[in-house]
């Protein structure tokens, strides 16, 4: 199903929204700007309904926060150091959109753009963008895909896709904040497993200032399920970032079949599991969420959402060395990149 609202877009068009169903009652709402999931509505088995998504009370307010809520980012998710990287003996100069850094593909990122509705139907949208040579100062014309799909076992299915003219760093990931408790509660209550072995540290700026660390005996150590609280600002690298924003290097090494991460509401009666062909996950605790306008009440406070986002390590195009799969996509090449989260309910 297809609605416009009346209020303008950026580009002086109207937003568009599409609304996803399944057979189990699960409803999912996304819009073409910025190719954004809004809501992901679960139902309960007491016949209840519980909202998993972070966001805003109309599409306008989307414009105006700075939290990412939702939506596609790219060319290049995550932090590049400085702005810039060198690829087959050129640098590259970026956009710079976090101090002198450029975070989540630069100011003018693809969250920022109108991407076109390719097809749609009641379970999966396609969207589309093309992005110029130049684009935020990457090399190369792209041409990017995402295609979301609602199956009938509450599984939300994110899969990007890119092409180039020209060799490119390329790194796309869906920026969505999950609170399971269906309101806006301190999301350190909620229960996390992370499936990996090695987590990266960062300075206060997200800027990766040593080699990836064994998660064992810190405070990343998320292999068995705790609450995010149990270890929270314990130790220097999570105060550095006033909490979790790090990059854990998965054990299932792109294999979507295994789990890389789950959560479980304050009252363990929702679960998520997470699945992913991405070779890190970035758990981000929603440390400077304050001040992003929330779809009820307000505003939303820091730690009241969570994100998980999957991509490639932060920084990798000037970290050649880190055990992942290349981040630099050449001509004749496709980028794939598949993402679900799905929810079970209790």
């Amino acid at each position: 199903m297809l609605n416009e609202t009346p209020t303008l877009a950026p580009d002086g068009l109207s937003y568009r929204l599409l609304t996803l169903r399944n057979s189990a009652g699960m409803v999912v709402t996304l819009m073409d700007w910025g190719a954004t999931l809004l809501s992901a509505r679960v139902p309960m088995p007491d016949g209840s309904v519980r909202e998993t998504l972070l966001g805003c009370a109309s599409p306008e307010q989307y414009v105006n926060q700075a939290a990412y809520l939702g939506a596609s980012v790219g060319r290049y998710a995550n932090r590049i150091a400085k702005s810039r990287f060198t690829l087959d003996g050129k640098e590259y100069a970026l956009a710079p959109s976090q101090g002198e850094n450029q975070l989540h593909g630069g100011p003018d990122g693809f969250d920022k753009r109108r991407w076109c509705i390719v097809q749609q139907n009641d379970c999966e949208v396609l969207f589309a963008l093309e992005s110029a040579d130049g684009d935020q100062g990457f090399p190369g014309n792209l041409s990017a895909t995402a295609l979301f799909r609602l199956t009938d076992d509450n599984r939300i299915s994110i899969e990007y896709r890119a092409t180039v003219d020209q060799p490119c760093p390329v790194n796309m990931t869906n920026h969505a904040y999950f609170n399971l408790d269906g309101d806006q509660s301190d999301v350190r209550n909620h229960k996390l497993q992370i499936l990996a072995d090695a987590y990266l540290p960062v300075d206060e700026m997200g800027i990766p200032f040593e080699g990836l660390k064994a998660v064992a005996g810190t405070s990343f150590d998320f292999r068995s399920a705790k609450t995010v609280a149990q270890d929270f600002l314990s130790d220097d690298h999570q105060r550095k970032v006033k909490g979790y924003d790090h990059a854990f290097l998965l054990q299932a090494k792109g294999d979507v079949t295994q789990p890389a991460a789950q959560v479980w509401s304050a009252d363990e009666k929702l679960q998520m599991t997470v699945y992913t062909t991405a070779p890190a996950l970035q758990f981000y605790s929603g440390n400077y969420l304050g001040g992003t306008p929330a779809r009820e009440k307000g505003d939303y406070s820091d730690w009241q959402g969570m994100a998980l986002e999957s991509e490639f390590l932060p920084d990798s195009p000037n970290h050649a060395e880190w055990p992942q799969p290349d981040c630099v996509l050449r001509p004749g090449q496709e980028y794939v990149s598949v993402t679900e989260y799905q929810f079970t309910a209790r």
